[in-house]
């Protein structure tokens, strides 16, 4: 079973209707005893970075996320907000992330042209950078659906799953042993995101 973890951080229901037009089962969970059950695992979120780390921590989601994903190795897809809880922090805020992937949360650099405005709202091409299960690096164009402010800046550059373009290239997707981030909105993203959400549901547990 597919788990989307529902802590108050995004729009669960749409992720799971879009798991179900891929044919794949998809449940949401509202507690954290239920991630023990679930063969993998979807982290969605929207808003602001101490507001997400504040909700797992409040509910008691976070021991229960490390014991499925770190020790039991539970494929973890997080998509936009919950992709930057997988790294150590932002500068957004002041709390610490999950600390899952070696990298930091900075704002979006536009280089410096004032006709880009922020968030970065609408469609992108983006390409995955090697070989992966979720985005293949076939040289098709994919374009995927963004609203953020923020980018992921990773240590390695082997975390790095794809990138895509607003003003400077950013990190749009990361990739480290079982754990996934999208910073953009398959849910959002027509047949692309059901291609990559299809995959996602694939994975080998």
């Amino acid at each position: 079973m597919i788990g989307i973890v529902d802590c108050g951080l995004g729009n669960v229901a749409s992720i799971q209707r879009m798991f179900e037009a891929a044919d794949h089962d998809a449940d949401i969970i509202t507690s954290p005893g239920e991630i023990r059950s679930c063969e993998k695992l979807v982290l969605p979120g929207v808003g602001a970075f101490d507001a997400g780390m504040r909700l797992l921590e409040e509910g008691g989601w976070i021991g229960s996320l490390n014991d499925a994903v770190i020790e039991r190795r539970t494929p973890l897809l997080g998509i936009c907000l919950g992709m930057q809880l997988l790294c150590r922090g932002s500068e957004e805020g002041e709390r610490p992330g999950l600390d899952w992937i070696d990298a930091d949360v900075r704002i979006l650099d536009v280089a410096g042209d004032a006709r880009l405005k922020l968030p970065h709202m609408g469609w992108a091409a983006t390409q995955a950078t090697h070989d992966n299960p979720l985005l293949p690096a076939d040289g098709e164009e994919r374009r995927f659906y963004y609203v953020h402010k923020y980018r992921v800046e990773c240590d390695r550059e082997e975390d790095v799953l794809a990138t895509a373009t607003y003003g400077r290239p950013f990190t749009s997707a990361v990739h480290r042993d079982n754990i996934y981030g999208v910073q953009f909105h398959p849910e959002k993203s027509h047949r692309f995101g059901k291609e990559l959400l299809s995959r996602f549901g694939q994975l080998s547990c």
